[in-house]
């Protein structure tokens, strides 16, 4: 595959015209949550851009590993994409547009829609974490970027799920657990926490022969096994330090911002150690590892 065939495939979001009447259809099934339920989980996710909407097999992990869990009554998503501080949330009226944050893809990507109900009571929800001494904005006319809608699209593809995006205040990475404490008891409400990043992020592929696409290279390989292995130990420190510390990471991850999410999804978990992989495999030579967290 070229690389004008990753951005303008011969039928740009074709696949998930595909996968949509089915996903439709069996998400007409999916158990509302209850209190019985307990706690939903904290999870980080791999988003990618809208070549995911072109790929039926990360398109059907998403929505598969959503079917394991009751249907959330509200998401709150923290994306790599918005860095914003002090503290600030979307607007929460149905209807808002999205942000198409992205360039040099295919039109109909700029014409995509995800139209989530009212999320007034959530963005009330989200507030309440704050201390009443904590600044928090709220935009009236910022919707989600492509970090909060395209997984969720492939996630929930109905829509019909309240969702909040909360802003990074910087890339911190203990800013960005303590951001995740503070909003994990919404997972008692039935509330599910995302923080939305990329467990490697390197555009260096453009340069690359396209059958090596498949693989992770070297640096981006020692990345994850690092950082998989320092989350099975709860070592938050240790993840926070990552660029004294993680082999590969000026390669991995040339900017934070698709790693502090992490710490994020970290920050909003039980306990610390307790990750399981939800979504695998290799994109455009990128980890596109997703963690839950109990």
């Amino acid at each position: 595959m070229a690389r004008a065939d990753i951005l303008n495939p011969e039928r740009p979001v074709g696949a998930y015209e595909d996968f949509l009447p089915a996903a439709l259809a069996e998400a007409q099934g999916h158990r509302e949550w209850t209190p019985a339920d307990g706690r939903l989980p904290a999870a980080f996710i791999s988003h990618g851009a809208p070549p995911v909407l072109d790929d039926a097999v990360w398109l059907r992990q998403f929505f598969d590993w959503a079917q394991t869990m009751p249907k959330p009554r509200g998401i709150v998503i923290v994306s790599a994409h918005w860095e914003d501080a002090p503290v600030a949330i979307t607007a929460s009226e149905a209807g808002v547009p999205l942000v198409y944050d992205f360039g040099g893809f295919a039109p109909e990507y700029y014409t995509l829609q995800y139209a989530t109900p009212d999320a007034t009571a959530l963005a009330h929800q989200v507030a309440g974490s704050f201390a009443a001494t904590t600044r928090l904005h709220q935009y009236t006319n910022r919707g989600l970027d492509h970090g909060a809608y395209v997984p969720l699209m492939a996630m929930y593809p109905a829509a019909d799920i309240p969702v909040i995006q909360v802003s990074m205040p910087s890339l911190n990475p203990y800013e960005l657990f303590g951001l995740g404490q503070r909003l994990r008891a919404l997972r008692d409400e039935g509330i599910l926490v995302i923080g939305s990043g990329f467990m490697t992020h390197w555009f260096g592929a453009f340069r690359t022969d396209p059958a090596t696409w498949g693989t992770l290279p070297g640096f981006n390989a020692d990345f994850e096994a690092w950082a998989l292995e320092t989350v099975a130990r709860g070592d938050v420190d240790a993840l926070a330090d990552f660029r004294n510390k993680a082999p590969g990471n000026h390669e991995a991850h040339r900017t934070a911002d698709h790693y502090v999410p992490l710490l994020l999804s970290l920050g909003a978990a039980d306990k610390l150690g307790a990750g399981e992989t939800t979504v695998d495999g290799v994109f455009f030579s990128n980890s596109k590892r997703s963690i839950q967290f109990s």
